[in-house]
């Protein structure tokens, strides 16, 4: 842990460095304009280090503002350094190729303040529109259909809402958006599948998402998983958290759901001690009395291992973890590093969906994916299950 904090810490500090300087030279011909730019740089390089530190001695208001200002900046960081690798690459490539007359006296000042300008507006509206479109998860509608007996139920309508990542940045109001938009929708269950508390929160914000997620209204009731970001909080916190919102959180079980399907829950592997192991999910159900003969769906925060269900028999599964990037270019990194970055995927008979999610980790922006709440209206076969175990 000490030595990824480093290297962050030291990745942070020298794409900074960079940025700073080029802009600094940028601004050569214009002091007043210099002098600005660096102490606003600096205090938004500082925010999220400090806020984070201040956090760690007492959560209140002032260190959450300058938290959200220094998340911010994460974002605006990346899109300074991309452009301003791209002018330093122009620049190359001028020098080579000399595609751009000289500049007449005094025309290298005016240069420098224009690319400047360009540069800085440019990644102040890409962040700015990405935080307009992480504001506004839309609903995604799928149809599955599983091909088994549900008792006498015949549909189902879910609702999947994963990595809300409720904490500092995404707060009661946040929350109290989704759980309108997901009332609206009318669902049978709602599914978590982990990362739904980002970080512990002021006890007053606590208290008011405690009020807001209470509203939640679904017949079955609400299920869900854990992510990897409540195992780096305090996870048993976290967990009073849930409970205490009325959630059913699953860890390496399986509940038969209105004695008509199966929903299968397990742990995240940031969730291990030391020396522990998930357990396999056929001895999940195992352990759990699960009949194979009935619709079987699992909830796995993490879209790794994806061939295990499909040995186990699993009808759907469905996960987070991924945000499909959440930003350009990490998307297309993204895509590389998992067998399903986003979307729905078969495999044999196994039907998968991983959520891009509807929250946001880090700088509340998206500009490589669009939030989602998944609304799934799910068909069963007809007639009465035949024993599977």
């Amino acid at each position: 842990m000490y030595v990824f904090l480093i290297t962050v810490l030291a990745v942070y500090s020298l794409v900074n460095f960079y940025i700073g300087r080029r802009g600094w030279q940028a601004l050569s011909g214009y002091p007043g304009a210099r002098r600005a730019f660096v102490v606003v740089f600096l205090a938004l390089v500082l925010a999220y280090p400090l806020g984070r530190i201040a956090m760690g001695f007492g959560r209140n208001s002032l260190a959450g503002v300058v938290v959200k200002a220094g998340s911010l900046h994460l974002a605006l960081m990346l899109y300074l350094f991309l452009g301003v690798v791209a002018v330093d690459l122009l620049r190359l490539a001028n020098a080579v190729f000399r595609f751009v007359p000289r500049s007449p006296a005094g025309g290298q000042a005016r240069l420098g303040l224009v690319l400047f300008l360009t540069v800085a507006g440019a990644a102040v509206l890409v962040v700015a529109g990405g935080a307009v479109n992480a504001a506004r998860p839309r609903i995604r509608e799928l149809a599955i259909a599983i091909d088994k007996p549900a008792g006498g139920r015949r549909a189902l309508t879910i609702v999947v809402a994963s990595d809300i990542h409720l904490g500092t940045i995404a707060g009661s109001s946040r929350l109290r958006m989704l759980v309108d938009r997901v009332n609206a929708l009318d669902p049978d269950i709602v599914l978590l599948p982990g990362d739904i508390v980002d970080e512990s929160v002021t006890a007053k914000e606590e208290e008011a998402m405690t009020g807001v997620f209470r509203g939640l209204r679904s017949r079955l009731g609400i299920y869900s998983v854990l992510g990897n970001h409540e195992s780096y909080g305090n996870l048993e916190r976290n967990l009073s958290y849930l409970r205490k919102w009325g959630v059913t959180v699953l860890q390496d079980e399986a509940v038969l759901v209105d004695d008509s399907f199966w929903l299968l829950g397990r742990r995240d592997p940031t969730a291990l001690r030391r020396g522990e192991a998930r357990l396999p999910i056929e001895e999940i159900m195992k352990s759990s009395g699960v009949d194979a003969g009935r619709p079987l769906i699992l909830l796995d925060h993490q879209p790794v291992g994806l061939g295990e269900a499909e040995r186990a028999g699993i009808d759907l599964q469905l996960s987070g973890h991924t945000h499909a990037g959440q930003l350009f270019p990490l998307n297309i990194i993204n895509k590389l590093i998992y067998e399903q970055n986003w979307g729905s995927l078969v495999k044999g008979r196994t039907q998968y969906y991983v959520s891009c999610g509807v929250g946001t980790w880090g700088p509340p922006v998206r500009t490589g994916s669009v939030p989602e709440i998944v609304l799934i209206r799910m068909s069963f076969k007809s007639g009465s299950p035949a024993s599977g175990r």
